[in-house]
């Protein structure tokens, strides 16, 4: 009995492949490319579908749109300084002098050269206005712009705010491609970036990525650091271009990247369009950066210092000094208190603190909660204008 239900079983089996067979070789005769773009996996049960074009004849998943969008907003920027005078000039006719230096002075390949740098720009107003980093510009003679239709033109400093290490310039241009801003608040470790610029003097160049990480602080490049970190490819030249979204907006300037050997190292750092974008509006409107001050010195809080105060988190800053006649002082800001908020904005080190101050606008009250003596206590604090810093020469 066992015998002939297998047998019974066995025969059915084989009926049923041998239809399979048939109704896939008629398949295939009268709807040859039914199965072309299909290819079935027997061990998974998954397909793999052939990468095609769209509608518009672009290959799916291509950033190409992007970059088109974008392109043409990214400029790059040549800058030269020109040569410092000779010291020794007022001894070159001296006899005395010359008997030690001789024809030497007169050799032209021992005078100093004009000193040339190069950069990139994003257009930001059909204007001519062009946003990049301060470093390129600052200690420019002359700046020229190349754009991505060939045009060159000469440029000039409209504002700068090496705080940020950000500067606007403008050139004489009506109807210029100005690239659109994206909110770079609603970014996340993991989105997809591009990065144009001028890598080395080679030529407008597109490099793609992720984003690393967000807020990076603590590297002592800029006073004011709320980083953009990116393994898109940034070398020198990349400075003052754009880091773009997949949909071609502005999230980020190229700033700075971390290296041993001058190149890429996939470590880049670009200032959030956010950001910039605030930096931008003030230059234009008042032709500078206003911010908030203070003017208090702090400290991180430690695991210790944490225990020490009684807090369960080691979040916030210590105050560790108050200047005299400051806004602090008088609203009554002590050394050994612990912000902990700004208009109900946390704090989470002396980097936060000093962003969200900045921030504030000078002349307006703002509200400060603290710690002290383990009480939580709430104090308004009338914001001043943070002062410039004061350079030192020798």
């Amino acid at each position: 009995m066992n015998n002939q239900l297998h047998k019974k079983l066995w025969l059915i089996f084989a009926q049923t492949v041998t239809v399979c067979l048939a109704l896939v070789f008629v398949l295939r005769i009268f709807f040859p490319n039914l199965l072309d773009n299909v290819l079935v996996k027997t061990n998974n049960t998954s397909s793999i579908k052939q990468v095609e074009p769209n509608d518009n004849g672009i290959l799916v998943g291509s950033y190409s749109p992007a970059v088109k969008k974008a392109m043409p907003s990214v400029v790059n920027i040549f800058t030269s300084k020109r040569a410092s005078d000779n010291p020794h000039q007022k001894y070159l006719d001296d006899p005395t002098f010359r008997q030690f230096f001789g024809d030497q002075l007169d050799d032209p390949d021992a005078q100093t050269q004009p000193e040339n740098s190069l950069g990139s720009g994003v257009i930001v107003s059909e204007q001519g206005l062009i946003l990049t980093n301060n470093h390129v510009v600052a200690s420019a003679d002359e700046i020229e712009i190349a754009l991505a239709d060939g045009r060159k033109m000469s440029a000039k400093v409209v504002g700068t705010d090496p705080d940020t290490d950000l500067a606007l310039i403008k050139i004489e241009a009506n109807n210029l491609p100005a690239i659109t801003f994206a909110s770079s608040d609603k970014l996340s470790v993991g989105d997809v970036v591009l990065a144009i610029g001028n890598p080395f003097g080679v030529g407008q160049t597109v490099t793609q990525g992720i984003i690393s990480a967000l807020g990076r602080n603590h590297l002592g490049i800029n006073t004011f650091e709320n980083f953009i970190q990116t393994d898109a490819s940034i070398n020198p030249g990349n400075s003052g271009g754009a880091l773009i979204d997949t949909n071609g907006r502005l999230v980020g300037i190229n700033s700075a990247i971390y290296s041993r050997s001058g190149g890429s190292m996939g470590i880049g750092f670009a200032i959030p369009a956010t950001l910039a974008n605030q930096v931008m509006d003030q230059i234009i409107s008042q032709g500078n950066v206003t911010r908030g001050w203070i003017g208090i010195e702090a400290q991180d809080i430690t695991p210790e210092l944490a225990e020490s105060f009684k807090l369960q988190v080691a979040e916030g800053a210590l105050i560790a000094g108050v200047l005299k006649n400051s806004p602090a002082e008088k609203a009554g800001l002590r050394a050994g208190d612990i912000l902990l908020t700004i208009d109900s904005k946390p704090i989470v080190d002396t980097s936060s603190m000093l962003n969200l101050i900045a921030a504030l606008k000078p002349n307006k009250k703002a509200t400060f909660k603290i710690a002290r003596a383990e009480q939580r206590l709430s104090i308004a604090v009338l914001i001043g204008k943070r002062p410039k810093p004061v350079i030192e020469r020798n």
